[in-house]
C-alpha cells in the first residue's frame, strides 16, 4: 500500500470530541462519510473520521485481546463485543488461558439497566443505567468542555469503549501530544491508518516522559480504533489488538440474554 504524508496537527487543542455530526435523515450521522482518497491526510480530519465511529455500522462483533505483564509472565485478557444499536450491548471478559468456566465477566445493557456477572465471586448486579450529567454536550459550549454523546454506551474506561468511542481519547490524550500519521497496514484483513502520538501529556504520571509514545491502527472504513501501543523508547508497555471485527455481523436472538446461575448472589 503506498504510504500516507503526514500533515502537521494545526493545533493540540482538537476540541471537537462533542460536536454533534450534521443530520441525516431522522437522526444524526457521520460527518465524514469516508476518509479522502488523497494521498495527504490531516490529522484533524482523522479524528473526526475517528469521532463518528460508531455510526457507520447497525451491529458489531469484537474480539479485543490485550497483553499484560504480570509477576508470573505476561498475561492475555480477551474482551468480547457484541453490540446493536440503539442502547443494546454485551461485553463478555475472560483471560484464555485459565479456567473458562469460573473466570469471566459479563457486563449487558439495554439502554436502560445495567447487569453484570462475575463467574469468580459469583456475583450478580442489576442496577439502572447512571443519569448523564444534563447539559454536557450544549451547543453554546465551548468545544473542550462538550462531552460525546454516544448511541449505545460501554462500559466506562474500558477497551471495548475506546476502540468503539474514541472521540474522548482522541480531543483528550492523543492530541497533547505531537501527532502524526505514519503510513497503512492492515490488520485482520482490513486497510487501517497508522497514527503515532509522541509524549502526550495527559496520562498517569509514571508515563510522562519523553520517550513516550502511543501509536494507533484505525480501521480506514469506519474508524475504529483495531490496534493500540504503548511505547516507552522501543519498548512495548501495553498491546491491545483486535482480532475479530465484523461490522454490521448477524447476532443470535440470545445475544443480549444473560442466564444467572442457580446459587450466585445478586446485589442491586
Amino acid at each position: 500500500m503506498p504510504p500516507v504524508q503526514s500533515r502537521p496537527m494545526a493545533s493540540r487543542t482538537w476540541d471537537r470530541a462533542g460536536s454533534l455530526p450534521v443530520a441525516v435523515g431522522d437522526g444524526p450521522g457521520p460527518e465524514l462519510v469516508a476518509l479522502p482518497g488523497a494521498a495527504l491526510l490531516s490529522v484533524e480530519a482523522l479524528f473526526t473520521f475517528m469521532r463518528d465511529a460508531e455510526r457507520r455500522f447497525e451491529t458489531l462483533r469484537m474480539r479485543v485481546e490485550e497483553v499484560k505483564a504480570a509477576a508470573g509472565g505476561d498475561v492475555v485478557v480477551a474482551t468480547e463485543v457484541l453490540l446493536e444499536h440503539p442502547a443494546r450491548a454485551r461485553v463478555t471478559t475472560t483471560e484464555p488461558a485459565g479456567d473458562l468456566t469460573g473466570n469471566y465477566e459479563v457486563w449487558l445493557s439495554d439502554g436502560a439497566r445495567v447487569r453484570t456477572y462475575s463467574a469468580r465471586h459469583r456475583l450478580a448486579t442489576d442496577r439502572p443505567v447512571r443519569p448523564r450529567v444534563r447539559g454536557a454536550d450544549a451547543a453554546d459550549l465551548p468545544g473542550f468542555a462538550r462531552v460525546y454523546r454516544p448511541l449505545t454506551p460501554l462500559p466506562m474506561e474500558s477497551l471495548p469503549d475506546l476502540f468503539v468511542h474514541p472521540a474522548g481519547y482522541c480531543q483528550n490524550v492523543l492530541a497533547t501530544g505531537r501527532c502524526d500519521v505514519l503510513g497503512t497496514a492492515g490488520i485482520v484483513d482490513r486497510e487501517a491508518i497508522l497514527l503515532r502520538s509522541a509524549h502526550p501529556r495527559a496520562v498517569e504520571r509514571w508515563a510522562d516522559r519523553p520517550d513516550f509514545a502511543i501509536e494507533l491502527l484505525v480501521d480506514r472504513e469506519t474508524g475504529c480504533i483495531l490496534r493500540l501501543t504503548e511505547l516507552m523508547g522501543e519498548a512495548v508497555t501495553r498491546d491491545a489488538r483486535v482480532v475479530v471485527f465484523e461490522p454490521d455481523a448477524p447476532l443470535p436472538p440470545s445475544a443480549f440474554e444473560l442466564a444467572v446461575p442457580e446459587g450466585a448472589t445478586t446485589i442491586f
